[in-house]
């Protein structure tokens, strides 16, 4: 298999200081390799001779010193210490251990060998020992038999796979156990053909077993065997050509020179080494047909991993005689593995072969058959093989250009704008290497130039050019992020950057054009931001982690560089680029990341003028509104109190403000003239000056300028004429909604009077007034302005306005009345449930592409996030949401995840008031569908299982604690009943009443009541039923027959079943330790501990339901709006109930009723069956469901009866069920009509029943 490398018949030995070994090898002579006999054989397996067996090195006396005992000295006071002990407490030094062993072995190598195989044996995990009588007499079969049946696999962990830091200690301790011991037996034991014959066939036979724990630890043993012999091996080859080389330079001497006797030994040298090559070979061989071949492939993860981790050790430490397409084969097809931890072992065995050049020519023809592979591997699902593919590809990329072509370069390129760091990292690193990292030699003269004429301005025109040539990504921030480790020095070169912007282009030089003047400005400001904050752009990192010393100080400096070299050149680029508005928002960012102790330190104040300037200009040139916030925003951070540069801004931002205010108030004044008709000069004039104040008042408090006033006549005007042009009523309410903000945090912050609170809160009522006008404003953007607006109001002056202490806020506090709260949910309903296609208004005449659709839709849920928080809150009633909630089916994909954080935050503040909510979004649904279809629709309609299936989402989000809903779950019911009978049929008893089919969605609830509770709901149930009513079997009846049965399925029902079970199986199941059927649910100790039948027939009658205690005849009670009841209370009069001795709310005879309770058992089957038959066709469906609970739900979902009979059909003492991991509705349609792990489902014989 393996070739050593060819050598001369004439062969040379080693120098004389060379055949001495050191003291530290197995013997301190190499007598011992003189008597192994029958050299180059293969490894032998199997069973060996008593002979053979019965050989020791000291001719059979006893083993050891006086101070040994199985081979170990006696240390530390511990005696008769296994092997497997030592290396598991690791703390003797492992060559220590190792030569203990060689010496117990030069004594008697059968008990050494003996101890080595129990070793490897104990590390599996297995309790079981060879003795030595099953060593001498039985195959290395029959010893594995005996050890796999001695195992115990009660626990699936054994030393490998243990947890703690002990356990990942042994597997290293375990590793470098064997390498050292090969180290320390490479001259002479490993020769013996006794020691490594029987080890590797032990290994080989406990690698193939069935065992995984014999299978992983032998594996990464034999794994561990072969490289120390593939190191040997090289240190052999080492050996032979220096031999060679001896010989050659001895036999070219002259004859009077040569030394005969040398030659000769140098001869017998060879001849040595060429045998112990072989018998290394040999061992190599076996180990590599008889493990690796067969493991590669194994069905373990783990295994597969060590094996291609270790072959890649292989090839990398020789070469020459593993590193060719033989070999490289078996990594080539294991990169296609389905586990990411077996992939990334492929990878980083090669990246060890890649990054030897020397390597590269025998990678050739792997690379051109598996290169494709590799470059698909850069999109693995496993972010981490992901990032190891692009290391290798640019390992590649430098080994040779011409290997990637240019579209595989592109599929690496554009993971720099990756949302995973370490790939766009690695792939800022490929990018670097290949279009930066090379340099023409004609700039090595230039490299001590700067600015435009520096070597990085070529570089940096590059960088612009491939980043406007992505044209996917417009985010130049996530590419500064992806190179600024490998490229730190290009992105930091400002000084070239801002040459770039500002001087002329040189002769014979393209300058740039205007979209590559407003990328590097993009660029620029990104790199200075990454400077300046030390942190990747959102989306990239886990947050902002604590920086080191030297990474502070690198801040510090670059923030001094920046500062000193824009502080100057930020007026030029400016005025510059005054004009254009991208740029100018670029560039009025870059003082956010200023040192502004450095315009006084550096005697910069005149630059800081021209600063303040060109901001000025700016202001009075442009009306958009990025630029104008750009530039409040770089007065904020110029107007820092801290600095002494403060009176010199503050001075300019108030001129500037006084300027606007006045001109302001003079055009308003001009265009709210009575009796004149506003020209859109005025209306221009007013809007531009109008969004300049809004933005600064944005960042800057305005108080001192009273816009309350002009804004009010703005809006009231606006109101009472109803022309007034949209972006001045919307700016006009934003700036008002300024004000109104920046004086509550001064009344906040600082001792305020009554007058203050009281003349805030008369502002902020009349302006509530003035934004619900606008709620019924004809213009889109308006209205959702208002809203916007209103939804921040209410929120901010809603009661929790006091909380932290601040109760002398009370005066502020609002209370929206109900038609306002009317209102905003109409504007809900009416902008935000509407179909995508009808959504004309809000896409402001812009085309109907996705961009903009996702643009609709993004403003869309903030509208109903705003809404939804009022109601999480409190602000409005909770009864609001009931609108909300019945949305949650036709509109899951747009804002599923809003509705349902509203229904889990609401359910935490009020259970029952959110049941209560959750019926009546139901009740209105189904009386919508009553108006459109009128009573006699058809129940297999679309519209009704639609209604139904919402109800069963309902259900699902009550989750498996019934307890915890028990009030809440009870009362939803209370509603439901009430609903179904509200309205009777015109037509006289003989009709069902006109809602009653809604009884067949409230039936989806029935499973989350809790045994007892559904007898008293049931007894509720007939306060309504009449006579007549059950005896009804017509189709009109069914939704009471299915409710009825729902209702009875887990009450009455589970009692008698339980008898049925002891009447037809007898008492011999029930005598066993069994599970309870329903182990999630919490019942009270006493019931747990319980085991006997006739507590599961008390049940009922020891344990009531607090919602419905049985009370007197039926009051008005229950027509009157059912208060709030807190959990304290007790629940009498909720569910006002009859005593069991009262007679019926009718006089009925005693033969009727009997023959009532005949038929409705007669009936309970045929509903049963069609319930059952629904359960089968739901399951069926593939409904989207991400909010769904785990599938055991829909198990105890169904009549619990069956789940009873089939706990008992189940022997618990000899197997355990394990439900699977839950799986969404959108999975169950590939399940088994099982709910059960098929590791561990039973066969019938098993169970005595049939489960399905």
């Amino acid at each position: 298999m393996i070739a050593a490398p060819e050598i001369p018949t004439d062969f040379t030995l080693l120098q004389e200081s060379e055949t001495h070994f050191s003291s530290d090898t197995d013997f301190e002579d190499i007598e011992g390799k003189n008597q192994k006999q029958g050299k180059g054989k293969t490894c032998k397996k199997g069973k060996k001779g008593p002979a053979d067996k019965g050989k020791s090195g000291n001719g059979g006396g006893k083993p050891g010193g006086p101070n040994r005992m199985n081979g170990h000295h006696q240390q530390n006071g511990v005696e008769n210490m296994m092997l497997f002990e030592v290396v598991k407490m690791g703390k003797s030094a492992m060559q220590s251990v190792v030569d203990d062993w060689i010496e117990s072995y030069k004594h008697d190598r059968d008990i050494a060998l003996l101890d080595l195989i129990n070793f490897f044996i104990q590390c599996s995990g297995c309790k079981g020992v060879v003795t030595a009588e099953m060593f001498r007499h039985m195959q290395n079969s029959e010893i594995i038999r005996k050890m796999t049946e001695e195992f115990d696999e009660d626990s699936g962990d054994y030393p490998l796979t243990m947890a703690g830091p002990q356990w990942k200690k042994f597997k290293s301790s375990f590793c470098e156990f064997i390498g050292v011991l090969v180290r320390q037996c490479q001259y002479s034991i490993i020769y013996d053909e006794y020691m490594m014959d029987t080890v590797i066939s032990l290994l080989t036979g406990l690698s193939d077993s069935q065992v995984r724990a014999f299978r992983h630890t032998s594996t990464l043993a034999a794994m561990k065997l072969m490289t120390a012999l593939v190191n040997v091996a090289l240190n052999l080859s080492i050996n032979m050509d220096n031999t060679q080389r001896q010989y050659e330079a001895e036999r070219n001497k002259i004859i009077g020179k040569r030394a005969n006797d040398r030659l000769e030994l140098l001869l017998q040298k060879r001849k040595e080494l060429q045998e112990n090559q072989d018998e290394i070979e040999n061992m190599m061989n076996a180990i590599f047909k008889g493990v690796f071949v067969h493991r590669y492939r194994d069905a373990i993860a783990e295994i597969r991993a060590i094996c291609i981790e270790e072959i890649g050790i292989w090839m990398k430490m020789y070469s020459d005689a593993f590193l060719n397409d033989s070999y490289l084969k078996y990594v080539g097809w294991t990169m296609h593995d389905k586990q990411g931890e077996v992939r990334l072992k492929c990878l980083t065995a090669l990246q060890g072969l890649y990054y030897n050049k020397e390597l590269n020519s025998k990678l050739e023809l792997f690379t051109s058959r598996f290169k494709d592979r590799i470059v698909s591997m850069t999109l693995d699902k496993e972010y981490d093989v992901a990032v190891q593919a692009i290391k290798l590809l640019t390992l590649v990329l430098q080994s040779s250009e011409e290997v990637l072509t240019a579209e595989d370069c592109e599929n690496v390129y554009h993971l720099v704008y990756s949302a995973h760091r370490p790939v766009a990292v690695a792939a800022g690193e490929f990018l670097y290497k290949k279009l930066f990292s090379r340099r023409d030699p004609e700039d090595d003269g230039i490299l001590k130039r700067r600015g435009r004429q520096s070597p990085n301005a070529n570089l940096v025109k590059t960088l612009v050019f491939f980043f406007l040539e992505s044209e996917l990504h417009e985010h130049a921030a996530y590419l500064v992020d992806s190179m600024w480790d490998c490229a730190t020095d290009l992105l930091k070169d400002w000084e070239c950057m801002n040459s770039l912007l500002l001087e002329e282009p040189l002769n014979g030089e393209e300058p740039l054009t205007d979209r590559q003047e407003s990328a590097l400005i993009e660029i620029m400001l990104c790199t200075i931001r990454q400077a300046a904050e030390c942190h990747p752009p959102v989306g990239r990192g886990t947050g902002k982690r604590v920086l080191t010393a030297k990474e502070k100080k690198t801040q510090l400096d670059d923030r001094t560089k920046i500062t000193e070299l824009f502080a100057v050149a930020l007026p030029q680029l400016l005025a510059k680029y005054s004009v254009d508005a991208e740029k100018v928002t670029n560039l009025l960012q870059l003082p956010q990341y200023f040192d502004l102790e450095i315009y006084t330190t550096g005697r910069l104040e005149k630059h800081l003028d021209a600063l303040l300037r060109q901001i000025r200009d700016i202001v009075e040139k442009h009306t958009d509104i990025d630029v104008l916030e750009a530039c409040s925003k770089t007065y904020h951070a110029l107007c820092n109190e801290e600095f002494t540069i403060f009176n010199r801004v503050d001075i300019a931002r108030s001129q500037l403000i006084d300027e606007l205010a006045d001109k302001f108030n003079r055009l308003l004044e001009d265009f709210l003239q009575e009796g004149e008709e506003p020209d859109e000069d005025d209306a221009y004039q007013v809007l531009s000056t109008l969004k300049r104040i809004t933005a600064f008042h944005n960042a800057h408090d305005l108080s001192r300028w009273d816009l309350f006033g002009c804004n009010y006549k703005l809006l009231k005007t606006g109101i009472e004429n109803g022309d007034m042009p949209e972006q001045i009523v919307i700016h006009a309410l934003q700036c008002t909604h300024y004000v109104i903000l920046w004086q509550l945090a001064k009344i906040t912050e600082s001792s305020s009077t009554k007058e203050d609170l009281l003349r805030l809160k008369k502002q902020m009522r009349v302006f509530c007034q003035i934004c619900q006008h606008y709620l019924t404003n004809v213009n889109t953007a308006v209205k959702e302005q208002a809203f916007t607006i209103l939804c921040d109001v209410l929120m901010i002056f809603s009661h929790q306005i006091m909380t932290g202490g601040r109760d002398m806020l009370e005066p502020l506090v609002y209370t929206p009345d109900s038609s306002l709260q009317s209102e905003l949910l109409s504007f809900i309903l009416d902008h935000v449930f509407i179909d995508q296609d009808d959504d004309n208004n809000s896409a402001d005449g812009q085309q109907d592409d996705e961009a903009s659709k996702i643009e609709a839709l993004h403003k869309r849920r903030n509208l109903l996030a705003a809404f939804c928080k009022l109601i999480v809150y409190t602000v409005v009633e909770m009864n609001t949401a009931a609108d909300i909630f019945k949305q949650y089916m036709k509109y899951y994909n747009d804002y599923g995840d809003i509705i349902k954080e509203t229904m889990s935050k609401t359910r935490q503040i009020d259970k029952i008031q959110c049941a209560k909510t959750l019926i009546l979004s139901l009740q209105q649904l189904f009386n919508e569908m009553i108006q459109e279809n009128g009573y006699n629709f058809d129940r297999s309609s679309p519209t009704f299982s639609g209604i139904k299936e919402l109800a069963r989402r309902f259900a699902l989000t009550f989750g498996l604690d019934q307890l915890k809903t028990r009030e809440a779950i009870a009362m939803l019911h209370k509603d439901g009943i009430e609903f179904a009978f509200k309205e009777p049929n015109p037509q006289g008893e003989s009709h069902p009443p006109l809602n009653l089919a809604f009884l067949d969605i409230l039936s989806e609830f029935s499973s989350k009541l809790l045994r007892q509770d559904k007898r008293t709901v049931y007894v509720y149930l007939e306060k309504f039923m009449t006579f007549q009513m059950s005896l009804r079997r017509e189709d009109v009846w069914l939704p009471l027959m299915s409710y009825r049965n729902s209702l009875l399925a887990g009450g009455d029902d589970d009692t008698m079943s339980v008898i049925s079970g002891i009447s037809s199986r007898g008492s011999t199941v029930r005598n066993k330790k069994t599970k309870p059927a329903t182990g999630k649910r919490k019942v009270p100790e006493a019931e747990e501990s319980s085991s006997s039948d006739s507590m599961w027939l008390n049940r009922e009658q020891t344990m009531h339901t607090p919602v419905m205690m049985q009370t007197p005849q039926l009051t008005s009670t229950i027509m009157r709006e059912p208060k709030r009841l807190r959990p304290e209370e007790n629940y009498m009069g909720v569910y006002p109930m009859q005593p069991e001795h009262h007679q019926a709310p009718l006089d009925y005879k005693q033969q009727e009723e009997a023959a009532r309770q005949q038929q409705e058992r007669a009936a309970m089957n045929y509903v049963k069956l069609r319930t059952n038959l629904q359960h089968a066709i739901r399951r069926g469906t593939s409904l989207m469901e991400d909010d769904e609970e785990p599938i055991v739900e829909d198990v105890m979902m169904s009549s619990e009866g069956r789940i009873e009979d089939l706990n008992e059909g189940m022997d618990f003492d000899t197997m355990d069920i394990d439900l699977p991991p839950s799986k969404n509705r959108r999975e169950r349609t590939e399940l088994k009509p099982d709910f059960f792990d098929p590791a561990s489902i039973m066969d019938e014989s098993v169970l005595g029943v049939s489960m399905f």
